[in-house]
């Protein structure tokens, strides 16, 4: 069996977070039709997308998030297997970088025509309090973390598109150089017990083959 790395547990967590950017744009949506628009829309505009796109995108073109950690737990960086440390050298790619710029356009591209179609979510934001800096607040908050759940299954994507061949040349980053190349969140453990322990690729293609 090949490229083995690609059933690590914590891929598969991360990459799922992306169902949430739905239930997070439609957040947004309602946030932005809060109220009458300032008569300068490109104040609005900037606001949210300053906030929404700019911290997640600098975060993963300069730290990546590690994708070893989960809710307020992180595993420790002298505990990460010799693979996990191959894939988040991988996460720190041009090839990734790219694709998070790309994403990121993309969604500026999405908050733009929510921005446009905010009135069509009006009767839902009356619910709200009627004041144009709270719905622009909801709005770039949504945004931010629709940004970090698209950004992040983004990265993990690029390490499956890992070839075989990239894999095998690539160098697991050292552990004392994690912390410092890597956004790492939360409490640091040995290990995160209701994440499958799985054994490192190598070992299962010897067992494969």
């Amino acid at each position: 069996m090949s490229n083995n790395f690609r059933i690590e547990p914590f891929l598969w967590i991360h990459l799922a977070g992306i169902a949430l950017s739905p239930l997070l744009l439609m957040i947004m949506w309602i946030g932005l039709a809060v109220s009458d628009p300032w008569p300068f829309y490109w104040l609005e505009l900037g606001f949210v997308g300053t906030i929404g796109v700019i911290p997640i995108l600098w975060m993963q073109l300069t730290q990546p998030f590690d994708v070893f950690s989960l809710l307020f737990l992180a595993i420790k960086p002298d505990s990460l297997k010799e693979d996990q440390r191959k894939i988040l050298n991988l996460l720190k790619t041009r090839k990734n970088k790219i694709l998070h710029l790309l994403t990121a356009i993309s969604l500026l591209g999405l908050g733009w025509l929510l921005y446009q179609w905010s009135s069509l979510a009006s009767l839902t934001a009356a619910i709200l309090p009627q004041w144009r800096i709270l719905g622009l607040v909801i709005a770039a908050f949504a945004f931010l973390l629709c940004n970090l759940f698209v950004q992040v299954p983004v990265s993990i994507l690029g390490v499956f598109l890992t070839s075989q061949k990239q894999w095998l040349k690539t160098q697991p980053i050292p552990c004392d150089q994690v912390l410092s190349n890597f956004t790492v969140l939360g409490f640091r453990v040995n290990r995160i017990f209701f994440v499958p322990n799985l054994p490192p690729s190598s070992d299962l293609t010897e067992k494969t083959s």
